[in-house]
């Protein structure tokens, strides 16, 4: 369990990391830099200059009058307003503008991983990730970047203005406190808040997926009386949620506590060590500018030592997010290869196997031709499925050939290959929109007739007409509103609309009555004439359509007689 809560970079990489995708943006955080420095030490000017004038009234040698030590005040008030929303203002324009670059960035990696990779990753996760861990990372460059950056420039200053204008003792006793306030102490808490700022994100994570999972299968828990159930591990899910929030929340307080202690401590000490200056010789008025110099200056590292209770978090997503943007899909896109326009298919000695230990498909042959239906039945789990994908090349095969048209599929350009070969797989996923709408994102040219025609042809048409709004109707969140049977005859109507020369089907009638079945399988059959489709199934009754049947058994494909 320790292991799958550490960090897979260090916070220095993954700092390092998301500092480099500033990029061209990097003027503007450099800009928010000086502003926010310039702004603090506008900020200290105000007491600062009123310590001048003390020190004036004390006798010290002050070559400004109290006119212009009074405007200098007022200036640097004013100032300090307008540098600070100039350093906020460009903070929040790079850190929105990188999160809406990141989130272009995750889908792009998305796409890029889909669908192999995608098949093990739980939803709810990447939606905390794109939602959540995205938000999170708006701290790092908004709130940590520039502040980091301030306080080194701000606490070099005070340093240097109170060595050369006070003493250097005070100067000393400033240096001490920077450091130990701004490393030492945020060392020393980051060891222990690193650890629950990451198990905080996994569990929010875990939490997440899992009542992602208990609201979109709300019907089958309330079917199967697993209600109380389901609910009593929510409740747990969020207990420990919680736990571990208010663990986190308790060693940020007690750092935040003794940083304000320390910070105490060393006023008293600068405090001190300028009354023991000034009773060896050092004049009251340089010792009043320097000690208020020093009670003013805390600010910058203050907001440091603060920074690891919101960094642990921060590291946590984004070693989340750069790893997933890090990750090499198990296929990728062809784009240098040939195009092809489908004729035939031919599959010699094909193994694959997900693990690289365990073969699932073993010296697979198959040949189909236009004209063909092709059945390949075989008992559930026996790769039946993970064939079809192979086909599409969603997975990577170990060796043999699959050859379309004799070009091995390692050597066709993946949109060539998409566009000739379609899928329907046993659970069609419709999207929050109408139903024609869902139905063209196979071919977003359609027609009506187009359309219509697809339907007719899996049996859903007249369905569609019975809905008051026909074919503008909204298919609502998940497709609730359509049953499992309907559902698979849009996504089948979706490949008849694409044109695809070649039509895999997983169990396209496995929610539909035998009514329904026989009509769509009649429409396969009309359909053969110019193109290949190949049907997985356990029914006797649609294998009835098959041209052939190919058969699979502990790993291998064998031609029914």
């Amino acid at each position: 369990m320790k292991k799958q809560n550490k960090l897979r970079r260090s916070g220095a990489k993954i700092m390092a990391s998301l500092i480099m995708l500033l990029g061209s943006l990097a003027y503007i955080m450099l800009l928010a830099i000086i502003n926010g420095s310039l702004g603090f030490i506008c900020a200290m000017g105000v007491t600062l200059f009123g310590a001048i004038g003390i020190a004036k009234a004390l006798g010290e040698a002050i070559f400004l009058s109290y006119e212009l030590i009074i405007t200098f005040t007022i200036c640097c008030g004013i100032l300090r307003g307008i540098l600070r929303y100039f350093e906020q203002y460009s903070n929040h324009f790079i850190a929105f503008k990188l999160l809406a670059i990141l989130r272009d960035k995750i889908f792009s990696a998305l796409r890029r991983l889909t669908p192999a990779k995608l098949e093990g990753k739980k939803k709810g996760s990447i939606i905390a990730m794109i939602t959540s861990d995205i938000e999170t990372l708006e701290v790092f460059y908004a709130h940590t970047i520039s502040p980091i950056c301030i306080a080194i420039l701000v606490s070099s200053f005070v340093v240097l203005f109170v060595g050369f204008v006070s003493s250097w003792y005070l100067a000393l006793v400033a240096l001490l406190g920077f450091i130990v306030i701004g490393i030492i102490v945020p060392v020393i808490f980051s060891g222990s808040l690193k650890a629950s700022g990451v198990k905080y994100r996994k569990e929010f994570s875990s939490f997440n997926a899992y009542f992602l999972d208990s609201i979109k299968g709300i019907k089958d828990i309330v079917l199967n009386n697993a209600s109380s159930k389901r609910n009593d591990e929510v409740n747990r899910r969020s207990n420990v949620l919680l736990a571990e929030t208010k663990r986190m929340k308790n060693k940020t307080t007690k750092a935040s506590s003794l940083t304000e202690l320390i910070v105490s401590l060393f006023i008293i000490s600068a405090l001190a060590v300028g009354i023991i200056l000034v009773l060896n010789g050092l004049s009251i008025g340089k010792m009043v500018i320097g000690v208020v110099s020093i009670f003013g200056s805390f600010g910058p590292v203050i907001a440091i030592s603060a920074l690891p209770g919101n960094l642990t978090q921060t590291f946590a997503s984004g070693d989340r997010v750069l790893n997933l943007l890090s990750e090499a899909p198990v296929v990728s896109p062809i784009e240098d290869g040939k195009s092809i326009d489908y004729r035939n298919l031919r599959v010699n000695d094909l193994c694959f196997s997900y693990d690289k230990e365990k073969e699932i498909l073993s010296n697979i042959k198959m040949n189909a031709q236009k004209g063909e239906i092709i059945g390949i039945v075989g008992e559930s789990g026996c790769g039946k499925s993970t064939f079809l994908k192979l086909l599409l090349r969603f997975w990577q095969k170990d060796s043999g050939e699959i050859l379309y048209n004799d070009v091995d599929i390692d050597k066709i350009n993946t949109n060539s290959l998409l566009s000739n070969v379609t899928m329907v797989s046993q659970v069609t996923y419709l999207f929050d929109e109408t139903i024609e709408e869902n139905l063209k994102i196979a071919k977003e040219n359609a027609t009506q007739d187009e359309i219509i025609s697809a339907c007719k042809m899996a049996s859903i048409h007249d369905f569609i007409m019975t809905l008051t709004n026909g074919y503008k109707t909204r298919v609502g969140a998940l497709g609730d509103n359509l049953s499992a049977g309907e559902k698979q005859r849009i996504g089948l109507a979706r490949a008849f609309l694409s044109g695809s020369q070649l039509i895999l089907l997983d169990e396209p009638t496995s929610n539909v009555d035998s009514i329904n079945e026989g009509i769509i399988l009649k429409a396969l059959k009309e359909q053969k004439k110019n193109k290949s489709i190949i049907l997985v199934s356990h029914r006797e009754s649609t294998m009835a359509i098959a041209d052939r049947i190919y058969r699979i058994e502990d790993g291998k494909m064998y031609e029914q007689k």
